[in-house]
């Protein structure tokens, strides 16, 4: 790796005594073993019209050193405690620089992105904050893993309907009431956790399940989906999972349609995806995710609908969600 070196006074006294003699900047450079930039902008430096003085332009470098930088905007103490509330309380960065641009339209100096939150985390000196703010972040792996090509060894589902027969409406997000759904796992697969995630506004629903049948998918989506109202539950996009064997009988008992997406395509499920990363924030890999209970999972989907989300202008998925089912009702009021 490269390094770089100042000047030294020896090299600028030099500098100095061979400008006076009046050899050329190129010539200069190769005498220090310099590059002709390097001699180029010590030059520079001094001021217009002056000689070159070593003594003055070590004393300028000295200076420089000194000065301090351009002050971070994280280093006011009101904006970092606000910044530091949003990480401990799960925001993203992101959404934070997001919000703060919202909230602050006129404070220049309270609008940071989400690049520099992130720099103000990592440049935190080592201790239980710094460890503390980085357990905030979304972490993942530096390499995707890949999936198994290999063969599927799945039960087969009966009377599956294909993604690709879905309704063209499901595809741009524009009509809400198109779910997707899954299960994250716990420890050795013992325990399980529902969710469901509504396409167009990102609102999340966790069912508690005891195990991973799917006689309890059954019964935990089923009890899930009926809470929610008729005009905003359509579709039900899930993976081949055998959990979603009884597919017909939650069809009939919520009047939701499901389709399957294609093995080993979890970009077809995007909004789940994403969602089931955001939720190892709460409920990590190789836990007990059986000790959970319902209460607490309506918290925990509560914080991510709270959050605020850039594809939404930095409202959140609740406020969205809250919206789409106003305007239901209020179609359904003028049809009666």
């Amino acid at each position: 790796m490269r390094t770089y070196n100042e000047l030294s006074l020896d090299e600028r006294v030099e500098m100095q005594r061979r400008l006076e003699a009046g050899d050329s900047l190129r010539a200069i450079a190769r005498s220090l073993g310099r590059a002709a930039s390097t001699i180029s902008r010590e030059r520079r430096r001094a001021p217009s019209g002056v000689t070159y003085l070593a003594q003055a332009a070590q004393g300028r470098a000295r200076l420089c050193r000194r000065k301090p930088r351009v002050p971070r905007k994280l280093d006011d103490p009101a904006l970092r405690e606000v910044v530091h509330e949003l990480l401990f309380a799960r925001w993203s960065p992101q959404q934070i620089a997001g919000i703060l641009a919202r909230a602050f339209p006129d404070r220049a100096d309270y609008r940071v992105s989400h690049e520099t939150i992130y720099g103000a985390i990592y440049v935190t000196p080592r201790g239980d904050l710094r460890k503390q703010l980085i357990a905030c972040l979304r972490q993942g792996r530096s390499t995707r893993k890949p999936r198994s090509r290999g063969q599927d060894r799945r039960g087969q589902i009966p009377n599956m309907q294909s993604i690709h027969v879905r309704p063209p409406e499901v595809e741009d997000r524009l009509v809400p009431g198109h779910w997707e759904g899954d299960l994250i796992k716990g420890t050795g697969n013992r325990s399980s956790v529902g969710t469901l995630v509504e396409r167009s506004s990102g609102f999340v629903v966790l069912a508690k399940m005891s195990s991973a049948t799917a006689a309890d998918a059954l019964v935990s989506f089923s009890q899930a989906l009926q809470r929610i109202p008729a005009a905003l539950r359509k579709t039900l996009t899930y993976d081949q999972g055998k959990e979603m064997s009884y597919h017909d009988a939650l069809t009939l008992r919520t009047g939701v349609a499901v389709y399957f997406a294609d093995p080993h395509s979890p970009w077809q499920r995007g909004s789940n995806e994403n969602t089931n990363g955001l939720l190892r924030q709460y409920l990590p890999k190789g836990t007990d995710l059986s000790v959970y209970s319902q209460d607490e999972l309506n918290q925990i989907a509560l914080s991510l609908n709270t959050r605020p989300r850039q594809r939404h202008g930095f409202h959140t998925p609740l406020q969205v969600y809250n919206e789409h089912l106003r305007l239901a009702e209020a179609t359904l009021g003028t049809m009666h």
